[in-house]
C-alpha cells in the first residue's frame, strides 16, 4: 500500500505550510471581523435606502470587473492564484476600508484641535487619507508576502497584489460615497446621486485612484523582497556554483539599505500622489465649467497613471525576458522556436499569433495556439524555480503535447501572420476602447456640469 501513496505536490505542500503560519490565522480573523463590520455598515444603509444601496453595489461591482481582468492579466507569464488575488481584494474591501473610516476621522479631529476646523476641513483628507489608507493597504501586500512568499517573484507581482488591494478599497469607498450622496440629497431613496457618483468617482477619479497608489506601494514591497541576497549558510542546492545570468539580471542582489530605500521611495511616491489627489489644489479646476474641472482632475491624476503604466511596462518586459531565457537556453525547437521566442514577451504579438491560428484553422487553431503559449509559460516558470527534473517533466510533456496538436491541424508554430503589420487588427479593439472612454468622459462632464 505504501507504494500507492501519492506524494504531495509542491503547491499542496505550500498550502499546508500556510495553515501553520500565524499570519494566515491573523489574516483570517481580520477578514472575518472587518468583513462583519462592513456588512453591518451596508445593512444600515440598506435599511434607510434599499434601492440606492443595491444599485450602488451593483454598479461598482460591475465597474470592478474590467479592472480585475486587466490587473490579473498583467502577469501573463506567471498567473497569480485566484484565491490570493481574492484575498488581496478582500483586504482592501474589508480590512483597510473599515479601519480607515475610524482612522481618518481620528486624524481629522486631531487636526481640528491642533490647528483649526477650517484647516481640517480643507487639508484633512490630504493628510489623513494618504497616511492612514496607504499604510493599511500596504499591510495587505505585506500579509500576502508573509503567507505566500513563493508567489512574489518580481516587482510586477507586488504591483498586481497592490493594485487589487487598492481596487477593493476603491470599490467599497465609492459605494459608501454614493450612499452618502443619497443621504445628502435629502430626496429619499433615489438613484440619481448614485449615478452621478458612479460617473464622477468611477470614471473621472477611478483611473488614477487607490488602485494605482497601492500598485506603486506594492512594487516597493516586492522590490524589497525579490532582491534579497541568499542567506549565509544556506544549503548548497539553494546557491548554485554558477549563478543563472537570467536570475542575476532580473533579481540582482541588493544590500538591505538599498532595498529599504526602494520600498520607502515607492511608498513615498504613493503617499505624495494620494496627497496631491486629495488636496484642495485645483479643486475648482482650470477655468470654469465641467471642462475646467476635468482638466484639473487630469493634471492631478495623470502623474500617477503615467508612473504606474511606465513601471508596469518595464516590469512586464523584464519578467517576460527572464522567464523566456529559461526556455531558449534549452535550444529545443519542439519547446519553443526562435520566432515564438520573439513573439512571447509582447502581448500584441501573442494576440496576433492566436488570431493567425484562428484564421488558418478556425477555433481549433486559436485554442491550439493559446494552449501552447500557456504550456510554454508554465514550463518557463517551473524551470526558473529550479525544480527537480522529474517534477519539470510533466510541464515539458504538456508543451510537447500542445506542439503535436498544433502539427495535427497543420499550423505547427504559434507566430503572427507574416503578412500582418506590427499590430494586426488589434487597433480596432483599441479604437473601440478609446471611443467608449470618450463617451464616458463626456457623460461625466455633463454630470459635473449638472452638479
Amino acid at each position: 500500500m505504501s507504494s500507492m501513496a501519492v506524494r504531495p505536490t509542491p503547491r499542496t505542500a505550500r498550502a499546508a505550510a500556510s495553515l501553520r503560519m500565524p499570519a494566515f490565522w491573523l489574516l483570517t480573523a481580520l477578514l472575518i471581523v472587518c468583513g462583519s463590520r462592513l456588512v453591518r455598515i451596508l445593512m444600515t444603509s440598506y435599511g434607510k435606502y434599499p434601492t440606492a444601496t443595491l444599485v450602488s453595489i451593483g454598479l461598482f461591482a460591475l465597474y470592478a470587473v474590467p479592472f480585475w481582468l486587466f490587473i490579473s492579466s498583467l502577469d501573463y507569464m506567471e498567473r497569480e492564484p485566484p484565491l490570493l488575488l481574492a484575498t488581496a481584494f478582500a483586504w482592501g474591501a474589508a480590512v483597510a476600508i473599515t479601519v480607515a473610516i475610524r482612522g481618518n476621522q481620528a486624524v481629522s479631529d486631531m487636526l481640528a484641535k491642533l490647528v483649526s476646523p477650517a484647516f481640517a476641513a480643507a487639508w484633512g483628507p490630504a493628510i489623513a487619507g494618504p497616511t492612514i489608507e496607504e499604510i493599511l493597504k500596504l499591510l495587505g501586500v505585506v500579509v500576502i508576502v508573509m503567507i505566500a512568499r513563493a508567489q512574489i517573484n518580481s516587482v510586477l507581482d507586488g504591483m498586481v497584489y497592490g493594485a487589487l488591494v487598492g481596487l477593493g478599497f476603491q470599490v467599497v469607498e465609492d459605494v459608501i460615497y454614493a450612499i452618502n450622496a443619497v443621504a445628502l440629497s435629502g430626496q429619499g431613496d433615489v438613484v440619481g446621486p448614485v449615478i452621478a457618483t458612479f460617473f464622477l468617482r468611477g470614471f473621472l477619479a477611478g483611473l488614477w485612484s487607490h488602485t494605482l497608489f497601492s500598485a506603486l506601494a506594492g512594487a516597493g514591497v516586492a522590490y524589497f523582497v525579490v532582491h534579497r541576497p541568499f542567506p549565509r549558510g544556506a544549503p548548497a542546492r539553494e546557491t548554485p556554483a554558477k549563478p543563472d545570468p537570467a536570475v542575476s539580471r532580473l533579481h540582482p542582489d541588493r544590500p538591505f539599505s538599498v532595498r529599504l530605500l526602494g520600498a520607502v521611495l515607492a511608498f513615498t511616491a504613493a503617499w505624495a500622489l494620494h496627497f496631491l489627489w486629495n488636496s484642495p489644489l485645483l479643486a475648482d479646476g482650470v477655468g470654469g465649467g465641467g471642462t475646467g474641472v476635468l482638466l484639473g482632475l487630469l493634471l492631478k491624476g495623470a502623474p500617477a497613471l503615467l508612473l504606474a503604466l511606465g513601471l508596469i511596462y518595464l516590469a512586464r518586459h523584464r519578467e517576460a525576458y527572464y522567464y523566456l531565457d529559461h526556455l531558449t537556453v534549452l535550444n529545443d525547437p519542439a519547446i519553443i522556436t526562435p520566432a515564438e521566442a520573439h513573439a512571447m514577451p509582447h502581448g500584441h504579438l501573442r494576440s496576433a499569433a492566436r488570431r493567425y491560428g484562428k484564421a488558418r484553422a478556425g477555433v481549433r487553431g486559436l485554442r491550439a495556439v493559446r494552449n501552447l503559449q500557456r504550456a510554454q509559460c508554465r514550463l518557463a516558470v517551473e524551470l526558473s524555480r529550479g525544480q527537480p527534473p522529474e517534477e519539470i517533466e510533466e510541464f515539458r510533456q504538456a508543451v510537447l503535447l500542445a506542439r503535436r496538436r498544433m502539427i495535427a491541424i497543420r499550423h505547427p508554430e504559434a507566430v503572427p501572420s507574416p503578412r500582418a503589420g506590427i499590430g494586426g487588427h488589434g487597433w480596432i479593439f483599441w479604437v473601440g476602447v478609446l471611443i467608449a472612454v470618450v463617451l464616458l468622459v463626456w457623460l461625466a462632464i455633463r454630470a459635473l456640469g449638472g452638479a
